[in-house]
């Protein structure tokens, strides 16, 4: 029977050893989790193609599928991923907003870990690798709790883990997984306040509403987006297709994929066309607008385009779906965006630096681009290296949480016999 307590009480016990261990240390875990991740790939693979299987026999979407997926490459990846986190500077004990006060009092920032970071997450096995590596780097402990259809995926990845840390006389419970796959177990991990320090849910509108209202611990959300690119009338539409092609089907399950074009009315016959025509070699279908509907139509992709209705812009499609939309102005793809954005990425193309400037100020994601595919909201993209969750709340962290915003600071204060009058 599980028992949270007592894994909240190994993972608290094993965040104050992790907060007093070397920068050498850590790296050491690190690289023995990569070395384990080479040597037990056989049965990391053989548990993950059961895993594939039985999500198969549900009837799990294509999308769903590749999330979930691990092959030789993707396990070498998640290896080098492990060994590039090596040589990521580690935050923990760097001090910032140094100052003396007039009464020679000395006073700074210290970063220091968070504690045990609970994260609740669905399929990507690869989540469970780059959680552990990241908190490990910054001396936090995990908890984590994977989707039933990863279980035999994760459970796996988590033994390799923990025997690497075992190996170099790391605490093993710095990593532990919940594996039980009852959800009421999810409900007391929401309410474990007095041993999780923050909790993060990477999945599903239904996961954050529930972490949101049932937790009692300080919870960042992420991991959802609804994405878009507005073309402006100015826009090299050359580079437009390649930007929307690139975002769209480099990796259409991931939450940085692109689910919505807003074409400005002027650009939009010549461009509309050879968008279709170039994301018809990835079998995308469209969902268009009443005024793009009919351009797509009459250039021949009638069999790739369907008229949209409203709740297809509210839709993060995770897969070969784009929604496409015309708008007249900047100011109304400017309030489209903030209607149905989930302030996760956004992009604009143009040539016109005040139009850019005005998109850059007004949309309030986590990442704004101009003239850049959306795909490039990413740890790895941005030099973190791996990431927790691309964050979209306000606090704390925005965007790619990284080494950085896995730690939090405590003032430090030294005095030479101050006494406060």
């Amino acid at each position: 029977m599980t028992d949270l307590t007592q894994m909240g009480k190994a993972a608290k016990a094993a965040s104050r050893q992790l907060a007093a261990c070397s920068t050498e240390r850590k790296n050491a875990a690190l690289l023995a989790i990569a070395e384990e991740l080479e040597a037990q790939a056989a049965d990391i693979l053989a548990q993950n193609a059961l895993d594939i299987q039985d999500g198969k026999a549900k009837g799990l979407s294509e999308a769903v599928l590749d999330r979930l997926l691990l092959n030789e490459k993707r396990l070498a990846g998640l290896a080098a991923d492990t060994r590039s986190v090596v040589a990521l500077r580690d935050p923990v004990g760097a001090e910032f907003d140094s100052r003396v006060m007039p009464n020679g009092l000395r006073l700074c920032k210290r970063r220091v870990p968070v504690g045990v970071v609970g994260v609740i997450y669905e399929a990507r096995p690869n989540v469970t690798i780059d959680i552990a590596t990241l908190c490990l780097k910054t001396g936090n402990a995990t908890i984590l709790r994977g989707g039933s259809e990863t279980l035999r995926s994760n459970i796996a990845l988590v033994k390799v883990i923990q025997a690497a840390l075992r190996r170099v006389e790391f605490p093993a419970d710095a990593v532990q997984y919940l594996d039980n796959p009852d959800r009421a177990l999810v409900a007391q991990l929401l309410r474990l306040d007095h041993y999780v320090d923050m909790l993060i849910p990477r999945g599903g509108a239904s996961l954050h509403k529930l972490c949101r209202e049932q937790s009692s611990i300080p919870v960042i959300t992420g991991g959802m987006g609804i994405c878009h690119i507005f073309v402006d009338e100015s826009a090299d539409l050359t580079r437009a297709v390649d930007i929307i092609e690139n975002s769209k089907t480099q990796r259409p399950a991931a939450c940085n994929a692109l689910d919505t074009i807003l074409v400005h009315p002027a650009v939009a016959a010549e461009l509309l066309p050879k968008v279709a025509e170039r994301l018809k070699r990835s079998n995308v279908a469209l969902k268009a607008d009443e005024r793009a509907f009919p351009i797509l139509q009459q250039a021949g992709f009638g069999d790739m385009t369907t008229p949209a209705v409203p709740e297809d812009f509210d839709q993060e499609w995770l897969g070969m779906t784009l929604g496409v939309k015309i708008v007249d102005t900047l100011d109304e793809a400017i309030a489209h965006i903030q209607d149905h954005s989930l302030d996760h990425t956004d992009s604009i193309l143009t040539n016109d630096f005040a139009r850019a400037t005005r998109f850059v100020n007004e949309i309030n994601s986590a990442a704004v681009f101009v003239n850049a595919s959306t795909r490039f909201n990413d740890g790895g993209q941005f030099g973190l290296g791996a990431e927790v969750a691309i964050s979209t709340q306000k606090l704390h962290a925005r965007g790619p949480m990284g080494l950085e915003e896995l730690t939090t600071y405590k003032w430090i204060g030294i005095g030479d016999g101050h006494i406060r009058k």
